[in-house]
């Protein structure tokens, strides 16, 4: 069976550009429709919000509110954490566009969102490396696969990347093999080059994976990041970055190294960060969304990056249940938050949102967006960066 035909990024790109002249963006249609709706609904295109201005919600460094996310780039439309995907979302228009970091055997970062690659290059393709497939456990949790620890960066570079869900995102399989994995320092001088061209900053937001479990390896993740950040100026304060993770010791040695934003990302209630579980802290994510957790986290860090569902829990029958006090009480602490992750499929939304039967098919996610920004959240991850924008647009608008 195939997928439902739907609207391709170039087509919605036309309806946000059309729509977005009540926010004195350009009202002309160019050939390139992508570049029509970046230039109606970029960041220096719409006023700057904050929490004065808004009622809720605060700004970083200019950024609009909401901020949209690209996650893993317009992962949407094309295989995740390439540079396709990276261009795409930007040329959409997204605020930031997301890197997840995982290091080669040689000590090099390279944009996976996990290091283990078997669902994201074709490197069961390669005979040569059929003899690295291995068993592994990464923060407790057994896995099967390839590894990138294991591959030197002339060996990850003969590979091809590919999309990750086939099955629910058929149509991004056209681009399999197109792009090879890149590494951090090429994202770097990518981001460069293209705010050369725009004449605005490219922001970036940078997520170190696993960090605990690479320095065990001798692949300290830190150390490694902070050192491209000063070759490329953006370790201070005022940089167009953030710095992420799911660990918060991570965030805490990214402080002691550079000025660069740091967000500490937070999982489902009741999981522990897998640098408590080594280091014997019994506190849960469920404790760090308490005011003196958050506490804690502000004395550090700038923000959080949650799951939607700690702000708004989902009931048993998958609807939105009652929201939490969490962005109120991270405001509270000076903390902004960024959480994750806005999809469009049917799949991925809440209940009350789904339209039809098929899982894959899109949604309503203007009106879920809609949801999630009444909460007062500074900003989202979308795979969906063109549908993101809008939704953003129209609430500010509002």
């Amino acid at each position: 069976m195939t997928q439902p035909e739907r609207p391709t990024p170039a087509r919605r790109a036309v309806l946000g550009a059309a729509g977005a002249a009540v926010l004195g963006g350009s009202t002309v249609l160019a050939a390139g429709t992508a570049q029509a709706v970046q230039s109606a609904v970029a960041p220096d295109a719409v006023p700057r919000q904050s929490a004065k201005g808004h009622g809720h919600g605060h700004g970083h460094h200019g950024l609009p509110v909401p901020t949209v996310i690209g996650h893993r780039g317009a992962s949407g439309y094309r295989p995740e954490h390439t540079l396709g995907s990276y261009q795409l979302a930007l040329d959409l228009g997204a605020d930031i566009v997301e890197q997840d970091l995982v290091p080669t055997k040689d000590g090099h970062l390279v944009c996976r969102h996990e290091n283990e690659i078997g669902g994201t290059t074709d490197v069961a393709d390669h005979p040569e490396f059929a003899s690295r497939r291995t068993t592994k456990t990464v923060d407790g949790v057994a896995l099967t696969g390839w590894f990138t620890e294991d591959f030197t960066l002339a060996e990850l570079k003969t590979l091809r990347a590919k999309e990750r869900i086939p099955a629910t995102r058929q149509e991004n399989t056209l681009y399999d093999g197109r792009w090879a994995v890149p590494t951090f320092e090429e994202v770097l001088r990518w981001a460069e080059q293209e705010g050369r061209r725009r004449g605005r900053p490219v922001w970036l937001y940078v997520e170190t994976k696993h960090p605990s479990y690479f320095r065990a390896l001798g692949l300290g993740l830190e150390e490694r990041v902070a050192r491209l950040l000063r070759r490329y100026g953006r370790h201070r304060a005022d940089s167009a970055v953030f710095l992420q993770s799911f660990e918060p010791s991570s965030i805490q040695r990214l402080a002691r190294l550079v000025d660069t934003p740091g967000v500490v990302l937070l999982s489902a209630a009741g999981t522990r960060p897998w640098d408590f579980v080594e280091a014997g802290d019994p506190r849960t994510v469920t404790d760090l969304v308490k005011p003196a957790g958050l506490r804690w986290i502000a004395s550090y860090a700038q923000g959080i990056g949650p799951t939607i569902d700690l702000i708004l829990p989902r009931t048993a029958d998958g609807r939105l249940g009652t929201e939490t006090t969490l962005v109120r009480d991270a405001h509270a602490q000076g903390l902004i938050l960024h959480p994750y992750t806005q999809r469009n499929e049917n799949a991925f939304l809440p209940a009350e949102y789904r339209r039809g039967t098929d899982p894959n098919a899109y949604g309503d996610a203007f009106g879920a967006l809609k949801r999630f920004f009444e909460t007062g959240i500074d900003g989202i991850f979308s795979d969906n960066a063109d549908t993101a924008l809008l939704a953003a647009a129209d609430f500010r608008d509002r």
